[in-house]
């Protein structure tokens, strides 16, 4: 465990550092929690799609679309795995998250992903990044989906 949240501290020193090389300016950076790698509890992050993409390049992190699956058939961000949270079993499915992991959550346009961070947050998930302009934000910024 120590040596998973050392490495997950080594990723977000490095978000820290190459973030702005990305394009991001140094405010966007600064909405990015760097008590993620020690786990600290309610720990949610609202973040821009410049800063979204970042947290979702670092190893370990598990990209959560909450739409249906309709929605994510016709386009997703690469890596995500979808978690319905319309879907009356949704509970049920984020009661298998690992705790102490770390999730980069998002919806189309940021509504539904509130929602599903709530109610993660309430099983005793605390770090999570959210998208806060959805995937609406993502594609206007100019990042890619896949189908």
């Amino acid at each position: 465990m120590r040596t998973w949240r050392l490495g997950v501290a080594f990723a977000a020193a490095a978000l820290a550092f190459t973030a702005p090389l990305a394009g991001c300016s140094s405010s966007d950076t600064a909405n990015v929690p760097t008590d993620v790698a020690v786990g600290t509890p309610a720990n949610l992050e609202r973040v821009d799609a410049n800063t979204f993409t970042s947290v979702v390049a670092i190893p370990g992190i598990t990209i959560i679309d909450v739409r249906t699956p309709g929605e994510f058939a016709q386009g997703h961000i690469d890596g995500a795995v979808n978690y319905n949270v319309e879907a009356p079993d949704f509970a049920d499915q984020i009661m298998g998250l690992d705790p102490d992991g770390v999730y980069a959550v998002y919806c189309q346009s940021g509504n539904r992903s509130q929602v599903a961070v709530d109610q993660m947050a309430s099983i005793g998930v605390n770090s999570i990044f959210e998208l806060e302009s959805g995937l609406t934000g993502w594609e206007s910024a100019g990042f890619p989906v896949v189908s």
